[in-house]
Parts: structure tokens; C-alpha cells; sequence
């Protein structure tokens, strides 16, 4: 099944960047979707298929859990 991602989405993929870093941010949609390592700022491509294989967790922003939170 592929996933429905949205821009400037937080992904987490199975094995590493060659940088060590495992978090990504959606930087393109379409037939490939775009990706920025967050460590290292490097783009790259990968079509959604192979992106779905890739896949391990669809992290929650960071705009999210601070709407969630409760505010004192």
C-alpha cells in the first residue's frame, strides 16, 4: 500500500543516510517523491514504491504535538 504524504511531512526509512541520519522531510510530491535528509540537508528522489519498501514510520510534526499539548 502506498502511503498519502503531504509536504514538509516527517518520515523516518530502515537504513541510514550514509550521513547516519535516519529522519527525512517531503520536499516533492508527485510520481517520485522528493526527500531531505534532515542531518545533512541532501536531496534525493525516489519513486513511491520504492519509498514504500523504504518506509519504517511517518513521524508526527512538531507543529502537531504542540497543538495537542495542553497549554497552561
Amino acid at each position: 500500500m502506498l502511503p498519502e504524504l503531504q509536504l514538509g511531512q516527517r518520515v523516518r526509512l530502515r537504513k541510514p543516510h550514509a550521513c547516519g541520519g535516519y529522519e527525512w522531510v517531503v520536499v516533492r510530491l508527485g510520481a517520485d517523491i522528493g526527500l531531505e535528509c534532515l542531518t545533512c540537508g541532501r536531496r534525493i528522489l525516489l519513486p513511491r514504491r520504492k519509498l514504500a519498501r523504504r518506509l519504517k514510520a511517518i513521524l508526527p510534526d512538531a507543529t502537531d504535538q504542540a497543538q495537542s499539548s495542553p497549554q497552561s
